[in-house]
């Protein structure tokens, strides 16, 4: 049997931020994306865009220095980088529409094995739609990252072969990372890129239902 540990939230924002590249324009989706700026080494150099209008964000301020008038799209303090700036909602989307992000890192409700992305509503009766800027972000970065647990609380599987929920976007997901493994996924289906030490391939696989090419890297 396996024996394995799964990522903190923190651990699993420290993978996400090692993959993002020098100078890349990034932005953060709400809840658990927002701890990647925590963890991006301040030698390199990445711009953080919000959709309300900042670029330049730096990591969450410490304790009792937030400024509550400085935040990001998800209400949450932050701080800004020298050089960082704030603009208008409208030149924010634009930025986003433009193709202007490269990587925009999103929560998901669920993900299918050729990046669909459902991720602003459960369908269920008199749930509150809350899409925000998830469809303009989905198909305007030139790459989205799905940053999640890999199963719900009911040990459900987040990834699918087709996704049950309303989709933010068709296609325009290329990578999961989450707390137990991180999987590039597209028109081939799942590939492994990395997954927690004490865990195998063919419980990954029996854990999501779903088959798993192993990485050629």
């Amino acid at each position: 049997m396996s024996n394995y540990k799964p990522r903190t939230k923190q651990e699993l924002a420290q993978r996400v931020a090692q993959d993002i590249p020098e100078g890349a324009y990034v932005n953060l989706g709400i809840g658990q994306p927002t701890l990647v700026a925590n963890f991006i080494p301040p030698q390199r150099e990445v711009i953080l865009q919000s959709e309300n209008g900042i670029l330049g964000m730096g990591p969450a301020p410490a304790p009792g220095e937030e400024d509550f008038d400085l935040i990001n799209a998800g209400k949450q303090p932050v701080t800004m980088l020298k050089g960082g700036a704030f603009f208008h909602h409208a030149d924010s989307f634009a930025m986003m529409r433009g193709g202007h992000i490269d990587i925009c890192v999103l929560g998901a409700f669920q993900v299918s094995v050729t990046g669909d992305l459902a991720n602003w509503s459960t369908g269920e009766e008199g749930s509150i739609p809350a899409v925000g800027g998830a469809m303009d972000l989905a198909v305007g970065a030139k790459e989205t990252w799905v940053m999640m647990d890999l199963l719900t609380k009911k040990g459900d599987s987040k990834l699918v072969s087709a996704c049950s929920y309303p989709l933010t976007g068709v296609a325009c997901v290329s990578r999961i990372y989450s707390d137990l493994a991180t999987l590039a996924c597209g028109p081939q289906g799942l590939t492994l890129i990395d997954m927690v030490e004490g865990l195998d391939v063919q419980t990954l696989s029996s854990m999501i239902d779903l088959p798993i090419s192993s990485s050629s890297n």
